[in-house]
């Protein structure tokens, strides 16, 4: 048997001691039938403060996969990621979003680092484990404000994911990384797009991803603002300005890479590469024990006093209103 309190014991004793000896006191000075109502109580005292002792027993072990690879994520939040041509007229950066979960669930146990590019790239999370604090930072991501946008490249992220790869390779150089691009290959300045090739000898796997159709989506203005969102569209000579796919430049960057290019639909099943097969084994996580959790026996016990108090005292509710209501009694009349 195991025990893992939900506090330190010592305030646990503290804080059910005194009600059990008001209950015990009341128990020993109650008057007959009354006696088995305290003893109800304090079993249900006793039944909360093992439940709060989460007793368990051990047994049986899992092994965990471990996936030693760093993943690096590079997500265009250009106005253009925005787009509304994701599946029934969505935003393609919900599709960034529902691909990030896939792989993330795709490599358990990798560390993920996440690189946003716009006017400028940045490092919006470094490698961690904590794939919580990735999903919420894509939850919170928002394209850059519109009335701040002066045109972008889409390679303007080259160097920063070179230096966080090499960063990454020179701390730990037997882990093995992967690229994941995603974006929808718009070049909105006149130069063209930096390379990527610096980053092509630290990686070993990945993908660029495509978002966008050849027809294009409309774009609705960008305030920067979380949980916000305008209802107008960008426009451009007097209409929605559409935001249309490169597939040429994106499978140029996956060429540079070193990776497989592909296009993104919202009917379309993700496929993702294996990771390299060296970094993935059970044997480096070893095995977790497992317990067995108990407390919920001792809350159904719980929930059980608990209804037969409710029931008692919904019944001397109802014997209450019944003596509180007035009698009527009988007029007589008077002799003839």
């Amino acid at each position: 048997m195991t025990f893992q309190p939900v506090l330190n014991v010592f305030l646990l004793v503290l804080l059910c001691a005194p009600i059990a000896a008001i209950a015990v006191l009341a128990l020993v000075k109650a008057p007959g039938r009354t006696k088995a109502l305290w003893a109800m109580r304090i079993v249900m005292l006793l039944a909360v403060f093992t439940m709060l002792l989460r007793p368990g027993i051990p047994g049986g072990s899992t092994q965990t996969l471990a996936t030693d690879t760093d993943i690096v994520l590079v997500v265009d939040t250009t106005a253009s990621i925005v787009g509304e041509d994701w599946g029934d007229g969505a935003p393609r950066l919900d599709g960034v979003r529902a691909d990030v979960q896939r792989i993330v669930e795709e490599y358990p146990g990798a560390r993920f680092a996440l690189i946003t590019a716009d006017a400028s790239a940045d490092l919006r999370l470094p490698l961690t484990t904590d794939t919580t604090a990735l999903v919420s930072s894509l939850d919170v991501l928002r394209p850059e404000v519109t009335s701040q946008s002066r045109g972008s490249s889409i390679g303007i992220a080259n160097q920063l994911l070179a230096d966080t790869l090499e960063s990454a390779a020179e701390a730990q150089p037997d882990r093995s990384r992967m690229v994941f691009y995603f974006g929808d290959g718009e070049q909105t300045v006149d130069s063209p797009p930096e390379p990527f090739d610096g980053s092509e000898k630290y990686t070993d796997a990945g993908a660029v991803l495509g978002y966008g159709t050849d027809e294009g989506g409309p774009m609705r203005l960008t305030t920067g603002a979380v949980g916000t969102s305008s209802g107008e569209y960008i426009q451009y000579e007097g209409a929605d300005a559409l935001s249309v796919i490169d597939e040429t430049n994106l499978e140029r960057i996956a060429e540079q890479l070193g990776v497989e290019y592909q296009h993104r639909t919202a009917d379309a099943e993700l496929v993702l590469p294996e990771p390299p097969s060296t970094t993935t084994n059970y044997a480096a996580s070893g095995s977790v024990g497992t317990v067995t959790e108990l407390y919920w026996i001792a809350a159904l016990v719980v929930a059980g006093l608990l209804v037969i108090e409710l029931a008692r005292a919904s019944m001397l509710v109802a014997r209450l209103r019944h003596l509180r209501a007035p009698r009527t009694t009988p007029t007589t009349g008077g002799d003839a």
